[in-house]
């Protein structure tokens, strides 16, 4: 094999760059992260090996189940009505009555790429408590305002509301695509059969889609497990209100980053992949179910 690799070393020079940066940025930390879990440190200091300790603290800690209760709640706020919206966003565009398509494809995967700070700023002033837009609205209406950003779910809402401007258009362009996949002949078979538009919609789009919704789903729960820059720029680090924005990465920060517990923030960390890895294999096994 060694024969084999010298023989050929100007093709494994050449894609060598990929693997030296993959593993010293990737596979290292990966690796270190898991021996620092089994450690305390607080990132000077000596290490001192804990065992699993802190694994044993974290399946007892109730801010760590709370931020995780956290993290579903805004889980489920915003990936319902963002897959909903994307849906009906993406059966428009495929639309043909629907002119210049490439522009409003554009306009709607532009927030994908905004800048989350920028978007979080602009959303705070959206919803905040005494000169907020959304206030402003109400009083317009003759409605009390609302404290959104001292009441725990208006917490939850203002980072869902982010999560669901963002991802929207991107998920619609996915769904776009997955549109344009399904076989035309299909339609036009239903409606020689008399099938309406709803029906054709029920019973052709939404099955022949079921992989890709699949694909969003769980896409879209990785993403939700790992929201941090929407709750600690718009509340802080200690989650706002009862820590209601405190969602598991941002918990993972406060406690490696401001508490100094990098051998704790380890460990949180590699709860946080359990969880997200058991939703993967739930999506794998459907996928598979299905085929």
């Amino acid at each position: 094999m060694l024969k084999e690799i010298w023989k050929h070393r100007a093709v494994y020079a050449a894609i060598s760059p990929f693997y030296l940066l993959f593993g010293i940025f990737g596979l290292f930390p990966i690796g270190f992260s898991l021996y620092l879990a089994f450690h305390k440190w607080d990132g000077i200091g000596d290490m001192t090996y804990n065992g699993w300790g802190n694994f044993r603290y974290l399946v007892t800690d109730n801010e760590f189940w709370q931020a995780v209760g956290n993290t579903f709640a805004i889980w489920v706020y915003s990936t319902i009505p963002m897959l909903f919206f994307a849906l009906i966003i993406a059966f428009l565009l495929y639309a043909p009555f629907v002119k210049m398509r490439t522009l409003w494809r554009v306009g709607f995967f532009l927030p994908n790429v905004t800048s989350i700070v920028a978007v979080a700023i602009i959303f705070g002033a959206l919803f905040a408590n005494n000169f907020g837009f959304l206030n402003y609205l109400l009083q317009l209406l003759g409605l009390p305002m609302i404290q959104w950003l001292n009441l725990p779910w208006g917490i939850q809402i203002a980072v869902s509301s982010m999560v669901v401007w963002r991802w929207t258009g991107y998920n619609a362009i996915i769904y776009l695509a997955g549109l344009q996949s399904i076989p035309h002949v299909l339609y036009e078979a239903a409606k020689i059969d008399g099938a309406t538009g709803a029906q054709a919609f029920f019973r052709i789009t939404i099955p022949m889609l079921r992989p890709v919704i699949l694909f969003t789903v769980i896409t879209s729960t990785i993403g939700g497990m790992q929201l941090f820059t929407e709750p600690q720029v718009l509340v802080g680090n200690d989650g706002g209100a009862g820590a209601s924005g405190m969602t598991i990465v941002l918990y993972l920060y406060r406690e490696s980053f401001i508490n100094n517990y990098f051998g704790y923030g380890a460990a949180v960390g590699w709860g946080m992949f359990l969880i997200i890895a058991l939703f993967s294999i739930v999506n794998w096994k459907l996928v598979q179910g299905k085929k």
